[in-house]
C-alpha cells in the first residue's frame, strides 16, 4: 500500500514539474500586462503612412480611422511608423514604438512614460507615472480608483480589514 502511494506521488510530481517545463512563460511570467488596457487603440486622428504597401492608391491613403491592435509591430524609422506619439481612444493613450512593438506609455508597466522606463512591483502606470497601488486611496488596486472618505487602502483594497 505504502509503495503504491509512494509510485502515485512520484508519478504526479514528475507530470507537474514535466508541464511546467512546457509552459515556463505563462507558469511564471514576469513580464506584467495591463488588462485594464485595450486590446486595440482608436487613433484620435487619420493615420496615413506614405510607404504602406497596398494593392490600391486608395487604400494605401484612406483617411478611415483603423484601429491598431496592442503590441502590433513598428518601425523604429520616424517616417515609416504607425505609432510615433500618436494620441489614441480619445486623448486616453499615446503610442510610442518601443522596441518593435507599439506600447501605450500612459499605462503599460514596462514602458511607463516613455520606452524602458518600468514601474516597481506595487506600482502600475498611471497617466504615464508608476503610481503606488496598494496604499494610495486616489489609486487603490488599480488607476483611478477611489476609496470613500474616511476608508484607507491597504494591499490594493479598500477598506481591507
Amino acid at each position: 500500500m505504502a509503495s503504491n502511494t509512494l509510485k502515485l506521488i512520484a508519478m504526479l510530481s514528475l507530470t507537474i514539474s514535466v508541464l511546467l517545463s512546457l509552459y515556463p512563460h505563462s507558469t511564471f511570467s514576469f513580464e506584467m500586462e495591463d488588462f485594464d488596457d485595450e486590446e486595440e487603440y482608436v487613433p484620435d486622428e487619420p493615420v496615413i503612412i506614405p510607404n504602406l504597401r497596398s494593392r490600391s492608391r486608395f487604400l494605401k491613403t484612406s483617411p478611415k480611422k483603423d484601429k491598431i491592435r496592442k503590441g502590433a509591430h513598428c518601425e523604429p524609422d520616424p517616417y515609416h511608423n504607425i505609432c510615433n506619439g500618436l494620441s489614441v481612444n480619445n486623448g486616453t493613450g499615446i503610442l510610442y514604438c518601443c522596441k518593435t512593438h507599439c506600447r501605450n506609455v500612459l499605462r503599460d508597466w514596462n514602458n511607463c512614460g516613455e520606452c524602458g522606463h518600468r514601474c516597481k512591483f506595487g506600482e502600475r502606470c498611471c497617466g504615464g507615472v508608476c503610481t503606488d497601488v496598494v496604499y494610495n486611496v486616489n489609486h487603490c488596486g488599480k488607476c483611478d480608483k477611489q476609496c470613500s472618505p474616511g476608508v484607507q487602502c491597504d494591499f490594493g483594497y479598500c477598506g481591507y480589514a
